[in-house]
């Protein structure tokens, strides 16, 4: 189970089995059902979620009851609600589960604790968060210069898999087109 954290991590800087305990030791371990909530708006964010095994979506329901959907998670991928989880305040989004999951959670304590301790470590979330800056301005840029059918067919190339998991409407959700729209386009 704690492998894929291991091979993610490694994929930035090797670990001894020693280091890896270390750093695992700093997670705890939580198992979700389909639809069971990890963070909801207005919960305490404390953790931050590597996802072992699953799939989540991460969103925001804004004041006119329409939800947006901000990022999907499934395995070897990070979600928590940062704004929240870095400024230790509420949560502005939902995160909830869409098949069984399970999650390896790490504090923002244990998290700068391993930093300091660790330099490896702080190296490879530097690198991750990078990485997730990266995609974060493509995905805006994406949404402000493609139209429906460049942003669906991006998505398909990045993430094929993701449309065998998840139903057409989140997908159209995502991609800030109507389900009907989305069914064009996949035809």
């Amino acid at each position: 189970m704690s492998q894929i954290l291991r091979q993610q991590i490694e994929k930035i800087t090797p670990l001894t089995d020693k280091e890896f305990e270390y750093i695992l030791s700093h997670f705890t371990f939580k198992k979700l059902k389909k639809h069971q909530f990890l963070i909801q708006e207005n919960d305490t964010v404390q953790n931050d979620h590597f996802v072992v095994k699953g799939l989540l979506k991460a969103y925001y329901v804004n004041h006119e009851g329409k939800e947006h959907i901000m990022q999907f998670a499934m395995e070897d991928w990070w979600v928590t609600d940062y704004q929240a989880y870095f400024n230790q305040t509420v949560a502005t989004l939902n995160i909830d589960c869409l098949e069984p999951t399970e999650v390896l959670c790490l504090s923002i304590h244990n998290r700068e604790k391993l930093c300091a301790d660790m330099h490896k470590i702080e190296h490879s979330f530097r690198k991750k968060s990078n990485l997730g800056y990266v995609a974060l301005q493509r995905r805006i840029l994406s949404l402000l210069n493609s139209n429906a059918k460049e942003r669906y067919e991006q998505l398909l190339q990045q993430y094929p898999t993701l449309f065998q998991r998840v139903p057409k409407t989140l997908i159209a959700s995502y991609l800030g087109v109507s389900r009907e729209t989305l069914s064009r386009l996949s035809s």
